[in-house]
């Protein structure tokens, strides 16, 4: 199955490769790496192709964020998130860690709070 690996926002491809499997194509909120670099996707949109009177997946166009995985991101129930997912502030996203303290580290913020119920 054919990828390209879309620059978000402008749509510019950079880059085409091959997979053998559907469950290998990486879901919107994970980090992607090709080659040495490292992506974050953001979007997920599936091509499909009329053969034989049917449609098929043709391609997967993933729109990619050239992004290095933050040291402080983590794996939290089945998603990556930034900084520590039991404050109260916290986005719980990939792209953000929080409102008080977006740059963090969540271990020096004063405002750390855990959440209530």
């Amino acid at each position: 199955m054919r990828i390209e690996l879309r620059q978000a926002g402008s749509g510019l491809l950079l880059a085409q490769l091959e997979l053998d499997e559907l469950g290998e194509i990486p879901q919107p909120g994970r980090w992607f790496l090709h080659g040495s670099r490292s992506f974050l996707v953001l979007q997920r949109h599936h091509r499909y192709q009329l053969r034989n009177g049917r449609y098929e997946l043709a391609t997967v166009a993933l729109q990619v964020k050239a992004e290095r995985q933050p040291r402080e991101a983590r794996w939290w129930n089945g998603g990556w998130v930034i900084g520590d997912p039991s404050c109260r502030f916290n986005a719980r996203s990939p792209l953000l860690r929080c409102a008080v303290l977006p740059d963090g580290p969540c271990e020096r913020c004063a405002h750390y709070s855990g959440r209530q119920g």
